[in-house]
């Protein structure tokens, strides 16, 4: 069965995408998760579990920053919350989140999340022995690459279908750091919808914004995978992740409804190239219009991605 997961940004959203047929809702705070469109209370957090619950559907709670002696004291907290909650899984890139949870009896199953080093079947089935329930794959992945992967992986693995991908992050504050030096007071958060372009190429796009994490710089595109559903079926690729981050509102919600469509079709044995390039289209005229839509990195060849 095809898991659609995706990304909130309110309690409202929540609903509609649960009503629309998401199956999981990825979210967190900011102290303890990476790049999410809204960082939630607890409350608030408590209030999204039991809404999904009640709906049927499940909850991961982003738990994949990348944590210094600092933050990592406040962790085990953190999980005993989620551990009240009875959330379904945490994404987790650090292997000391996995300690403490182990120590302090305080495990939950935890779906591995280390950005962009996962890419082989070996390093996710690693840390599947080591209770891992699946795994988020790096997004610089290509097909043929892909294909090979998931020969031999031993959970389920994540592959993002639709949304905005990081190139890069820095713990620093470089944006800030700059406003600083040419003495300027600028917001540096997402929704001041600051980009980075090259010098001669106007058309060049790449979204930048600082939060508690540091410094996030995104791709010049987003991802489209409308017209690759198949093969990633046909792969055993069974969990699909919306991300949200760059494409707020309702624009989201339809554009999650029309990926539960057509994961329903699919596994109905439905699909055709017809209604795959339908879907793109639909999808592009729901997408934000300052932004572009590609494959990423998956019709690349794979000597080229180093």
């Amino acid at each position: 069965m095809i898991e659609l997961i995706a990304t909130v940004e309110s309690i409202p959203q929540a609903k509609a995408l649960l009503e629309a047929g998401v199956d999981c809702l990825y979210f967190g705070e900011d102290e303890f998760g990476l790049r999410l469109p809204y960082s939630f209370t607890r409350d608030e957090q408590r209030a999204l579990v039991e809404l999904a619950h009640i709906h049927g559907k499940k909850v991961s709670i982003a738990v994949n920053a990348i944590f210094h002696n600092d933050r990592i004291v406040k962790i085990a907290d953190y999980l005993r919350f989620l551990k009240e909650l009875a959330v379904d899984s945490i994404t987790v890139g650090d292997p000391g989140v996995i300690q403490i949870m182990r120590r302090d009896d305080l495990w939950i199953p935890y779906r591995y999340d280390a950005q962009v080093i996962v890419t082989s079947s070996k390093q996710i089935n690693f840390w599947a022995k080591r209770g891992a329930v699946a795994a988020v794959l790096a997004r610089e992945i290509p097909q043929v690459s892909l294909e090979k992967l998931m020969q031999d992986v031993a959970i389920p693995v994540e592959f993002l279908v639709y949304g905005a991908t990081c190139i890069h992050q820095s713990g620093r504050p470089l944006l800030q750091n700059y406003f600083n030096y040419i003495k300027k007071t600028e917001s540096v958060g997402r929704d001041r919808g600051l980009f980075l372009s090259e010098p001669r190429k106007e058309h060049t796009h790449y979204s930048v914004y600082e939060d508690r994490n540091g410094t996030h710089i995104f791709a010049n595109n987003d991802v489209l995978m409308a017209l690759h559903l198949d093969e990633l079926t046909k792969m055993n690729i069974t969990q699909w992740k919306l991300e949200g981050v760059f494409s707020p509102g309702n624009n989201f919600v339809e554009i999650a409804r029309l990926f539960a469509r057509a994961r329903d079709v699919i596994q109905a044995g439905k699909w055709t190239s017809e209604r795959a390039q339908a879907l793109a289209e639909q999808v592009r005229q729901l997408h934000p219009t300052v932004r572009g839509l590609d494959t990423g990195f998956y019709l690349f060849d794979p000597n080229l991605v180093k």
